[in-house]
């Protein structure tokens, strides 16, 4: 009896499962267009405060994706570009947000949700097409899009060396 479970048991843990773990975030976020301008609200909590943010996306199917985030009063917490092959360039962090921090959390975070190809770290979920939450060990971010403008942006976005005026 022992031998005729020990087959199917030890097939199961080497071909392992199918479906992605309930707590990933599927990929890839096909709802986004390959150039659009993606306006985005969220809210990070970190140890229990919670920060309300804004969003401007803009993705190029050549270019990449350039990300400026920023407080409710308009001041710019985080400008980063992650280009095509996955180099991140963060052109601007503000006192909120740490330079390194911006580099590792938000081009990952930002990856997550709309990035090509699957990532096995992103620790959240998918509420619907345009409501997402990540879960790490020390924040959380709850993210929902709020409009999506198709269309091809502006080449000098995805250009790591020029800096917007603020």
């Amino acid at each position: 009896m022992f031998r005729k479970l020990l087959l199917p048991l030890l097939l199961a843990l080497v071909a392992g499962c199918a479906t992605p773990p309930g707590n990933m975030i599927p990929q890839p976020a096909s709802s986004f267009p390959a150039d659009a301008l993606v306006t985005q609200r969220g809210v990070l909590t970190v140890r229990g405060r919670q920060f309300t943010l804004n969003g401007y996306l803009a993705t190029s199917a050549t270019g990449g994706q350039r990300l400026i985030v920023t407080e409710n009063f308009g001041n710019v917490l985080a400008d980063v570009l992650v280009k095509r092959d996955g180099t991140v360039f963060v052109i601007r962090s503000g006192r909120a947000f740490k330079r390194e921090w911006v580099r590792r959390f938000v081009a990952a975070d930002l990856q997550c949700i709309f990035g090509e190809s699957p990532r096995m770290d992103c620790p959240g979920r998918q509420l619907s097409e345009t409501h997402f939450v990540i879960e790490r060990r020390r924040y959380k971010l709850d993210l929902q899009i709020v409009e999506t403008r198709p269309g091809p942006q502006p080449a000098e976005l995805f250009d790591e060396s020029r800096k917007l005026t603020p």
